[in-house]
């Protein structure tokens, strides 16, 4: 797969990911999965059993046969299926949105790296879904790993702006039901929301068995809130305006975020979750060593 003309996935990402030995190793393996053995769909000749088919799946599997007996779509499956599945949740409220001191806004930072996890998982022949999100599910992809499957993902990303409130936990909510396989979670976001309430949303993963990623996004101003003197600062999500000095504030605002950041990842130990928090400045392409 070789597609070039996307804003995230770039000529030079693609070439990287061609190569990349995790991606090769984790998706051939199923690490991502948490599952022990490798299936390659359709790579082998010795049949496995069937199952029905679901909106993003390979059309070219479908057991013909079967439907006209049946009048129902079943696949076929075959030793070595990996069976792998991707959940992204790429968080698109209006706080990522902010610039300050990264290259890019958070969303795109996100995007970049959700574009480049969607163009691997699918050049394995897996399967990803998408649910982009600010206070409600935005645009929700179903599971498919086809390449009409990339470019709608691809393309959503490509015209998708931040929006309105966060409210992670109500779309982890919303989204339960939609996803019917179990699989590997990924979630891209500020976690600007009460991580109690994040976590209580996730539960119902962690009982199915999903593997959950947490990515918390910020540009480095967020974290280090720089001496700028007196300044105005706007909430983005809900347009409130105050005028303070940043050095009466800064290390309220650190200790802030500290406890804020320590809570998230205290959470995400007791219950088995991968937290890792990043910055607009990082390379998104570490994210990937996390996942293995």
């Amino acid at each position: 797969m070789a597609d070039t003309h996307y804003k995230y996935i770039r000529p030079e990402d693609i070439r990287r990911l061609s190569h990349y030995e995790f991606g090769v190793k984790a998706l051939v393996e199923g690490y991502l999965s948490g599952r022990h053995r490798s299936k390659d769909r359709g790579a082998s000749i010795e049949f496995h059993e069937y199952r029905q088919y679901t909106p993003g799946d390979d059309l070219s599997l479908i057991d013909w046969r079967v439907f006209a007996r049946t009048d129902r779509h079943y696949l076929k499956t075959f030793e070595q299926e990996t069976n792998m599945e991707c959940h992204i949740f790429l968080d698109s409220s209006a706080s990522m949105g902010f610039q300050e001191d990264g290259p890019i806004t958070k969303l795109e930072y996100a995007s970049f790296f959700a574009a480049c996890l969607t163009w691997l998982v699918i050049s394995k022949n897996d399967r990803v879904s998408m649910q982009i999100f600010d206070e409600q599910i935005r645009q929700f992809f179903e599971p498919g790993s086809t390449r009409r499957q990339l470019h709608n993902i691809l393309t959503a990303m490509e015209n998708n702006q931040p929006g309105n409130k966060t409210s992670l936990a109500e779309a982890l909510k919303r989204a339960a039901p939609l996803i019917k396989r179990k699989g590997t979670l990924v979630v891209l976001s500020d976690f600007f929301d009460e991580p109690e309430e994040i976590f209580k949303a996730l539960n119902p993963y962690l009982h199915r068995g999903f593997r959950v990623h947490l990515f918390h996004v910020l540009d480095p101003a967020e974290l280090n809130l720089p001496d700028r003197g007196l300044s105005r600062f706007m909430d983005l999500e809900t347009d409130d305006k105050v005028v303070v000095h940043t050095q009466t504030l800064r290390d309220a605002w650190k200790k802030e975020m500290r406890d804020h950041t320590q809570l998230l990842r205290k959470l995400a130990a007791g219950r088995q979750v991968d937290y890792a928090l990043t910055t607009t400045t990082e390379s998104w392409f570490k994210l990937f060593d996390r996942l293995a």
